[in-house]
């Protein structure tokens, strides 16, 4: 299980993009970026990770610090938010800045973490069962049912999609399908020793 969470901590330490996506079907597809780093200085398997419009990467419409960890023998991603967020938008870009982010600025985000199961050299996550991952979008309070699944060969698909809470009708979220996410740049040799160190054990 330990290499299981070195492998999916490295898998997810890089900036990817759907570029490809986005020209070939515009309507359907904006161009996205995301970036998600290492914070050296935080426990092991502590990522940032910021989603942006890649014609305003400094301006993420989502940023979250995210913590892999095993739990009973399973894989969990868990989500927090930051105090005061905006503060460290684009920081991803400035790993200066993101060493100024403290275990006290985070904040545990209910229902929002995300089980994965390894299959193969893959990575498949689903946030937890129960519709308690809300998230208001307009002045709507829906619940979130996310997926991803990662490659070893620097791919990312995702899934995001808001429901009513009370109909669970999809109210927001792609109509065309997953996003198609290719990686454009490796974070994974970022990754402290002492973490590596730690998951042997």
């Amino acid at each position: 299980m330990s290499a299981s969470l070195s492998q999916l901590v490295h898998q997810l330490s890089a900036r990817f993009n759907n570029q490809q996506q986005a020209f070939d079907n515009p309507p359907l597809y904006a161009h996205i970026v995301v970036n998600c780093r290492p914070l050296v200085h935080l426990l092991p398997g502590s990522l940032l990770i910021e989603q942006s419009y890649a014609m305003d990467p400094l301006k993420p419409y989502r940023i979250r610090v995210l913590r892999a960890q095993t739990r009973d023998e399973k894989l969990i991603i868990f989500s927090y938010s930051l105090s005061d967020e905006q503060k460290y938008w684009g920081s991803v870009y400035e790993p200066e800045r993101m060493l100024k982010i403290e275990e006290k600025d985070l904040q545990a985000i209910e229902g929002c973490n995300y089980i994965v199961r390894k299959k193969n050299s893959n990575f498949i996550g689903e946030v937890e069962p129960g519709c308690r991952c809300l998230v208001d979008r307009k002045g709507v309070t829906t619940y979130i049912v996310s997926k991803f699944e990662l490659t070893n060969k620097g791919e990312m698909r995702t899934l995001d999609r808001g429901h009513n809470p009370v109909t669970h009708e999809q109210l927001w979220g792609s109509l065309g399908g997953v996003f198609e996410f290719n990686r454009t740049t490796d974070f994974s040799k970022e990754i402290p020793y002492d973490w590596i160190e730690e998951w042997k054990k």
